[in-house]
Protein backbone atom coordinates (compact mmCIF):
# COMPACT_ATOMS: atom_id res chain seq x y z
CA UNK A 1 0.00 0.00 0.00
CA UNK A 2 1.14 3.70 -0.58
CA UNK A 3 1.99 5.78 1.75
CA UNK A 4 0.50 8.70 -0.18
CA UNK A 5 -2.85 9.22 -1.81
CA UNK A 6 -4.47 10.98 -3.89
CA UNK A 7 -8.08 12.65 -3.22
CA UNK A 8 -10.03 12.09 -6.30
CA UNK A 9 -13.78 12.98 -4.87
CA UNK A 10 -14.18 15.28 -2.08
CA UNK A 11 -18.26 15.08 -1.91
CA UNK A 12 -18.75 13.68 1.17
CA UNK A 13 -16.59 15.37 3.14
CA UNK A 14 -15.57 18.72 1.63
CA UNK A 15 -14.34 20.29 4.73
CA UNK A 16 -12.18 17.87 5.59
CA UNK A 17 -10.40 16.76 2.05
CA UNK A 18 -9.90 18.66 -0.55
CA UNK A 19 -9.91 17.60 -4.02
CA UNK A 20 -6.29 17.06 -6.01
CA UNK A 21 -4.47 17.22 -2.84
CA UNK A 22 -1.98 14.13 -1.25
CA UNK A 23 -2.54 12.78 1.90
CA UNK A 24 -0.87 10.66 3.97
CA UNK A 25 -2.18 7.33 5.19
CA UNK A 26 -1.32 5.51 8.15
CA UNK A 27 -1.43 1.27 8.28
CA UNK A 28 -4.72 -0.16 9.51
CA UNK A 29 -5.63 -3.70 8.38
CA UNK A 30 -8.89 -4.04 9.84
CA UNK A 31 -9.63 -0.86 7.65
CA UNK A 32 -8.70 -2.25 4.70
CA UNK A 33 -10.43 -4.80 4.91
CA UNK A 34 -13.62 -3.06 4.93
CA UNK A 35 -11.91 -0.56 1.44
CA UNK A 36 -11.27 1.90 3.70
CA UNK A 37 -8.09 4.37 4.32
CA UNK A 38 -6.78 5.86 7.78
CA UNK A 39 -5.81 9.06 6.31
CA UNK A 40 -4.44 12.25 7.72
CA UNK A 41 -6.71 15.07 6.61
CA UNK A 42 -7.15 18.02 7.47
CA UNK A 43 -8.48 18.35 10.88
CA UNK A 44 -5.58 18.26 12.76
CA UNK A 45 -6.73 17.47 16.04
CA UNK A 46 -6.78 13.68 15.11
CA UNK A 47 -3.43 12.20 15.12
CA UNK A 48 -4.23 8.96 14.22
CA UNK A 49 -6.19 10.17 11.27
CA UNK A 50 -9.94 9.12 9.91
CA UNK A 51 -11.44 6.70 7.74
CA UNK A 52 -12.49 7.29 4.16
CA UNK A 53 -13.19 4.72 1.76
CA UNK A 54 -10.54 3.97 -0.29
CA UNK A 55 -12.36 4.56 -3.91
CA UNK A 56 -12.33 8.76 -2.78
CA UNK A 57 -8.47 8.33 -3.60
CA UNK A 58 -6.05 6.75 -5.67
CA UNK A 59 -2.59 5.23 -4.34
CA UNK A 60 0.53 7.69 -5.86
CA UNK A 61 4.38 7.11 -5.60
CA UNK A 62 6.48 10.12 -4.86
CA UNK A 63 9.81 10.67 -4.99
CA UNK A 64 11.98 10.09 -2.20
CA UNK A 65 12.54 14.00 -1.38
CA UNK A 66 8.95 14.37 -1.70
CA UNK A 67 7.65 12.06 0.87
CA UNK A 68 10.65 12.91 2.99
CA UNK A 69 8.77 16.10 2.93
CA UNK A 70 5.62 15.58 3.16
CA UNK A 71 6.60 13.34 6.46
CA UNK A 72 8.31 15.88 8.35
CA UNK A 73 5.40 18.38 7.39
CA UNK A 74 2.57 15.68 8.90
CA UNK A 75 5.23 15.00 12.12
CA UNK A 76 4.45 19.05 12.24
CA UNK A 77 0.59 19.43 11.65
CA UNK A 78 0.11 17.27 14.80
CA UNK A 79 -1.59 19.07 17.41
CA UNK A 80 0.23 17.69 20.48
CA UNK A 81 -1.86 15.83 23.12
CA UNK A 82 -2.39 17.56 26.62
CA UNK A 83 -0.49 16.62 29.21
CA UNK A 84 -1.91 16.23 32.85
CA UNK A 85 -0.09 16.52 36.23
Amino acid sequence: MSRFVLCIDNKSNPVSLILGKVYRTLPDADAELHNMLRVIDEDRSEPDGYLYPASIFVPIDLPEIAERVLMAASREWRVPSPSFG
